[in-house]
């Protein structure tokens, strides 16, 4: 399952509204076939890895991050049916699917046709690598992780606007890597008009991953760019994921309301003083009501910079 979990890996940020899962099929101790959700969502991962396997998957172990899906497509048949014809002899499955139109009916597929069924394997893993899936369909936005590069004092800017740059070239790389994990980037209306921002994944190789641009505000946004106007309606992109790049206002509109699941703070090893900072008020009235919030869940060093990732805890 682990090696599964890793798979789906490869298609987060490119698999649309479809969650990005891994399948891996296993036979007499060696692996003959393997798969992950393909870029727009079709092929699955199931479906993938059945085509390598071919006529060998029979009395197979199949192990898949997710319940393979139930329900009838035009963009292709269900998982669920796949394997059924596949006839492996056991299928392991890390998460059930919370769409209503499979949820629990995929296994149920699976075990009228004979197949054994084992559940709940590293399922806190896969739980955590489908959040912005689960999200979605749980609560009807992605999952939001809010993005701040800052000087050791909070800063994002010099008090002149000068921000270019305040990390180096190690901490941008990891950033533009955190692009193509995700299916949109957010800006506020002022950061687009004073940046003229690209937003695009500039990594050899990752060329291919290019998230959708959205700009929060009530004004015209630039082609190509879409517009909401509050925080509340990121529940209509339509998207899993969602990655918030700033300014201080949005940043703070978005922690106001609730919506910020995870943080990512990239920190330079400087000191700017009178600057920019990086939030604006947040609506905090007592000091106490800050507490008990976050919970660090990665930190490393980037090159001369120092990155902390925050979950909510809540």
């Amino acid at each position: 399952m682990a090696v599964a979990l890793s798979l789906a890996e490869r298609g987060v940020g490119r698999t649309g509204l479809n969650p990005s899962v891994g399948c891996i099929i296993v036979k007499d101790g060696r692996v003959i076939g393997r798969g992950w959700t393909q870029p727009g969502g079709r092929p699955h991962a199931e479906a993938m890895a059945l085509a390598q396997a071919g006529e060998a998957a029979r009395g197979s172990t199949i192990y898949v991050t997710l319940e393979p899906c139930a329900h009838m497509s035009q963009r292709g048949p269900a998982c669920a049916q796949l394997l059924t014809e596949a006839e492996p002899a056991r299928v392991v499955i890390a998460l059930q699917d919370p769409d209503p139109r499979t949820f629990g009916a995929g296994m149920e597929a699976l075990k009228a046709a004979g197949i054994g069924v084992t559940t709940d394997v590293m399922a806190s893993q896969a739980r955590q690598s489908l959040a912005g899936f689960m999200s979605r369909i749980d609560r009807g936005r992605p999952v939001v992780t809010l993005k701040i590069a800052s000087s050791l004092d909070g800063q994002i800017a010099m008090a002149d606007g000068s921000s270019r740059w305040i990390t180096g070239d190690v901490a941008r790389a990891h950033g533009h890597v955190e692009r193509a994990r995700t299916d949109a980037i957010l800006l506020g209306a002022g950061t687009v008009r004073a940046d003229a921002p690209q937003l695009n994944v500039r990594l050899a190789g990752l060329g291919a991953y290019q998230p959708r641009r959205i700009m929060l505000g009530s004004a015209d946004a630039p082609q190509g760019w879409e517009v909401i106007r509050n925080p509340q309606d990121i529940a209509k992109l339509g998207c899993n994921t969602l990655l918030i790049e700033g300014g201080a206002a949005t940043a703070a509109a978005f922690l106001r309301d609730g919506l910020v699941d995870r943080l990512m703070l990239y920190r330079a090893p400087i000191l700017l003083g009178a600057g920019k900072a990086c939030l604006n008020d947040i609506g905090l009235t007592q000091l106490q009501d800050a507490h008990g919030i976050w919970q660090l869940s990665d930190a490393r060093s980037l090159g001369k910079d120092r990155l902390e990732v925050y979950e909510k805890t809540n």
